[in-house]
């Protein structure tokens, strides 16, 4: 993710070609990272997959992003607050898509869902295009579209 983050700091200074290998690189990262959760025995049916994926999403929520904003908190780090918090509510939202997919998957059906959207800001997370993020208020051109 952090090359992700660079290659995306890279193309807004103008710099293509730095952009381009911080993403090659960043899918070289992914490789290495499936091999290994391959040869772990990670990767297991979607159903199975999309449950340790709710569990993540729900230690994320529930124990891990509370444990930081409290530590940020005490740190007095309100740029970090924000983006716990931020963060913290998105989990949320993952957990119950995931879910929906899940039931989905169990049913033998994939899961019913058209265009997908990300707000960039929040990381809000729809299945219909929104006028505003209804947490931090950003305009839909603020939307990432899957």
């Amino acid at each position: 993710m952090k090359y992700l983050i660079f290659a995306n700091r890279a193309r807004k200074e103008g710099f293509e070609n730095v952009e381009r290998l911080f993403e090659a690189i960043a899918f070289a990262e992914f490789v290495h990272a499936r091999n290994h959760f391959e040869a772990l025995g990670s990767v297991k049916d979607t159903a199975e997959n999309l449950q340790v994926a709710i569990d993540g999403e729900d230690w994320e929520s529930e124990e891990m992003y509370p444990a930081y904003r409290a530590v940020a908190e005490l740190q007095n780090e309100s740029m970090a607050i924000r983006s716990i918090d931020f963060a913290l509510q998105a989990e949320k939202f993952h957990s119950e898509f995931y879910a929906r997919a899940k039931r989905a998957v169990e049913s033998g059906r994939d899961i019913e869902i058209g265009e997908i959207y990300i707000c960039e800001v929040y990381s809000y997370m729809a299945d219909l295009k929104v006028e505003r993020c209804p947490v931090c208020g950003a305009g839909s051109e603020r939307f990432r579209k899957f």
